[in-house]
C-alpha cells in the first residue's frame, strides 16, 4: 500500500511546506499552516474533456509568435439587462472570462447572480449551487422574477459539488454562461482534502479556468470572505481569475456597492450602486439623489461635496459636529472618512485660520453609509467643521470640489468639468473650486466657465473661501 503523503499549506497565501511552520515565510502571517493530504492525480478520473483531448493535447504545442503577427479580433461583449453590472465589468461580459465575486454573508451575492441568470432568457445559463437545494433556489427565483420563475426562462439549476459531475453536465447542456455558488463548496477527486481547503480551491478554480478558456464560456465564481474582509482561500485565487468584484454595503442601509478590485478587460476603479428591496436588487442610476438628504431649513455643519467614484461623479453630503469636550481629552471620530486626514484638516484650520479646535470634540460623517477617499472633499469638510463651530449654516445650493494643502492653499483636483456638470445637473447655484484647476487634457489653458449656468467660484486660499461663505 502506497504511503499517504501530507503537506502543509498557508491558508492566507497558499505557500506549501513539508513541515509545520509558525510563521509563513511568504506572507509573514502567524499560525496559518494547515496539514492536507496530498494524492497524485489519477489519470483514470476524467477531467474537463480529458478523455477526448488527451491524445490531441500531446501532439499540439504552442509556439512563440511576434506581437505584430497576432491577428486581433474586436471582442464582442455580452450585454446583460443590468446596466450597473455592465459598467463595473467594463462594458459587458467578455467571452471566456473568469469572474470572482466576494462579499459578506447575506450581503446579496447569490441574489445578484440569480437575478442576473433569471433575466437573460435568450441565453442558456447554468446556476450551480453547492449550498442550497433546488427548492430553496426556486423559492428565491419566484421572489426575484415571478414571471421568469414560472416559465423557467433560460436558467438551469444544478445542485452539485463534485467538479467531475459538474463537467459531465456542462458537456451535455453546453451552457452560454456558468455561475458557481460558491467556489469553497466544490471539491475535485484529484485532491484528497476537504472542500474549502487551499489545495481544493486552487484545483477547482484551475479546472474551471481551463474550461472557460477552451470553450470561451464566461464563468462567475461566488467566494466567501474572512473576518478581515479578504476573500477566503489562497491569495493566488485572485491572481488566477480575470476579474475580482467586491459586493459591499452596510446591513443597516438598503444600498449596496459592487466594486471592481481587479479587471483585465476594463477599469479597476468602476462601481455600481444597488438598492436592496423585497423583490431583489434595483439599479440606482443617479446615486447623487439618494446620498443627498432633503432639508427644509438651513442647518449648520452640513455641506455638499463633489466626488468621483471610479469614472462616475457623485454629490455626497458631509456632516460635521463640533462641541465642547466634557472630558479632558477631546474625541475625534469619523464615519466614512480617514481619521488621520481629519486630524490634518483640523490642524490646518487651527494653524492657518486661527480656529481653536484643540479642546473641542469633532465628529464627521459621510451620509449614505459609503466610504470616500477622494481628497476633493477636503474643502467641503473644512467648511462643515467651521460651520458647526461658528453655528453658521452654509448657503443653500452650494457645493465644493477642492483639495486642502498643509499651508492652507486650495489645490486643484482632477476631472473638474465632470464635477461641475454634475452639480449643475442637480440644480446647484454655486461651486467652490481651486483657481489653479486646468481643463482635462489641456496644459496651460483656462476653463471656460461661461458655458456653465452654475456660478463657479475659483479660490486660492482657505481664508478666501471662508470670507466668501461666512462674510
Amino acid at each position: 500500500m502506497a504511503k499517504i503523503r501530507t503537506s502543509y499549506f498557508c491558508q492566507s497565501c497558499g505557500y506549501e511546506s513539508a513541515k509545520w511552520l509558525g510563521k509563513c515565510p511568504s506572507c509573514n502571517q502567524w499560525n496559518t499552516f494547515v496539514e492536507e493530504i496530498m494524492e497524485k492525480p489519477n489519470t483514470s478520473i476524467p477531467n474537463w474533456k480529458a478523455s477526448t483531448t488527451a491524445s490531441t493535447s500531446m501532439q499540439r504545442s504552442n509556439k512563440p509568435v511576434l506581437v505584430a503577427d497576432v491577428v486581433y479580433q474586436e471582442e464582442h461583449r455580452l450585454l446583460t439587462p443590468d446596466k450597473e453590472f455592465n459598467r463595473v465589468l467594463g462594458g459587458g461580459i467578455v467571452a471566456g472570462s473568469l469572474v470572482l465575486i466576494g462579499g459578506e454573508p447575506g450581503i446579496g451575492k447569490s441574489t445578484l447572480m440569480l437575478q442576473l441568470a433569471m433575466n437573460m432568457p435568450a441565453l442558456k445559463v447554468l446556476y450551480i449551487s453547492g449550498e442550497e437545494s433546488e427548492m430553496q433556489i426556486k423559492m428565491r427565483a419566484e421572489r426575484l422574477a415571478p414571471n421568469a420563475g414560472k416559465s423557467g426562462g433560460g436558467c438551469y439549476i444544478l445542485t452539485e459539488t463534485s467538479t467531475q459531475n459538474i463537467f459531465k453536465q456542462i458537456e451535455q447542456l453546453e451552457p452560454d454562461l456558468v455561475v458557481v455558488d460558491s467556489i469553497q463548496t466544490l471539491h475535485s477527486a484529484h485532491i484528497e482534502s476537504t472542500p474549502g481547503s487551499v489545495s481544493q480551491v486552487r484545483e477547482c478554480t484551475a479546472e474551471l479556468l481551463r474550461f472557460a478558456k477552451e470553450t470561451s464560456t464566461p464563468v462567475f465564481l461566488i467566494g466567501h470572505i474572512t473576518k478581515d474582509g479578504m476573500i477566503a482561500g489562497p491569495k493566488i485565487l485572485e491572481h488566477m481569475v480575470d476579474t475580482v468584484l467586491q459586493f459591499e454595503g452596510d446591513r443597516h442601509h438598503v444600498y449596496r456597492i459592487l466594486r471592481a478590485i481587479k479587471n483585465r478587460f476594463g477599469s479597476a476603479s468602476e462601481l455600481g450602486i444597488y438598492e436592496m428591496l423585497g423583490e431583489g436588487l434595483r439599479e440606482v442610476s443617479n446615486p447623487s439623489e439618494i446620498l443627498l438628504s432633503q432639508r427644509d431649513e438651513p442647518l449648520s455643519g452640513i455641506t455638499i461635496s463633489a466626488t468621483l467614484e471610479g469614472l462616475r461623479p457623485m454629490l455626497i453630503e458631509t456632516q460635521a459636529l463640533v462641541s465642547v469636550s466634557p472630558y479632558g481629552t477631546p474625541q475625534r471620530s469619523a464615519t466614512g472618512f480617514d481619521t488621520k486626514r481629519m486630524n490634518m484638516l483640523l490642524a490646518v484650520l487651527e494653524k492657518r485660520c486661527g480656529f481653536k479646535l484643540g479642546a473641542k470634540d469633532v465628529f464627521l460623517n459621510i451620509t449614505g453609509g459609503i466610504r470616500v477617499e477622494d481628497p476633493a472633499i477636503d474643502l467641503g469638510l473644512a467648511a462643515a467643521i467651521v460651520s458647526s463651530h461658528e453655528d453658521i449654516p452654509v448657503p443653500f445650493k452650494t457645493c465644493f470640489a477642492a483639495e486642502l494643502g498643509l499651508s492652507g492653499e486650495i489645490r486643484a483636483v482632477n476631472r473638474i468639468e465632470q464635477r461641475i456638470a454634475e452639480a449643475q445637473k442637480l440644480g446647484f447655484e454655486q461651486i467652490f473650486i481651486s483657481k489653479y484647476n486646468m481643463p482635462t487634457g489641456g496644459k496651460g489653458k483656462k476653463i471656460d466657465f461661461s458655458r456653465y449656468s452654475i456660478e463657479v467660484k475659483p479660490v486660492g486660499r482657505i481664508e478666501e473661501a471662508f470670507n466668501l461663505l461666512f462674510g
